[in-house]
């Protein structure tokens, strides 16, 4: 039986797929938000609390800039790349709907991390960053829930195109 193995059934129905797609994207989507805005009641803009000494700090920034601020304030440039994102999640949602679920995971988190600062950009018109990570001055630029949801899940959707969906078609017959 094709997608069965020691009794588990490893293809997503589509309902299923969507199911698993919109349920990682609202739970990832929502715990961005509400850190964004709990963030923003309880910090000054610029004020840092030590959370692990000083190794980890919640650091209330505003970034009008891609990842690591790059490109202040491009609002013209993230609104339409957002967009195409979208639209590829739902193109390879489509595409793998009969795959098993991780697919399906790893699309929703992409989805909740563009989502997520899409919201910010337009609702606010930059994104609020708040998690520091270093040492000192040494320090990695800040994120949100949203960035690591968005940078791990196309980590995650490369890896699944170059090993898992290359295994499964070298184990189609050849046409």
């Amino acid at each position: 039986m094709a997608g069965v193995e020691a009794g588990i059934d490893r293809e997503a129905s589509p309902t299923r797929a969507t199911v698993l797609l919109a349920g990682t994207a609202g739970v990832l989507y929502l715990a961005d938000q509400v850190t964004k805005a709990l963030v923003a009641a309880n910090l000054d803009l610029g004020e840092r609390v030590d959370v692990i000494g000083d190794v980890v700090q919640l650091w209330h920034l505003r970034n009008t800039g891609a990842s690591f601020s790059i490109l202040p304030g491009a609002l013209w440039l993230f609104v339409p790349v957002t967009i195409v994102a979208v639209a590829m999640v739902a193109y390879f949602h489509v595409q793998f709907r009969q795959r098993g679920p991780w697919i399906h995971i790893i699309l929703g988190a992409i989805l909740a991390g563009a989502l997520g600062n899409l919201t910010d950009r337009l609702r606010l018109g930059y994104v609020v960053d708040f998690v520091s990570v270093g040492i000192g001055d040494l320090r990695w630029p800040a994120f949100n829930v949203a960035d690591p949801s968005l940078v791990i899940g196309i980590g995650a959707l490369v890896l699944y195109l170059t090993f898992a969906d290359a295994r499964g078609r070298r184990d189609e017959p050849a046409a």
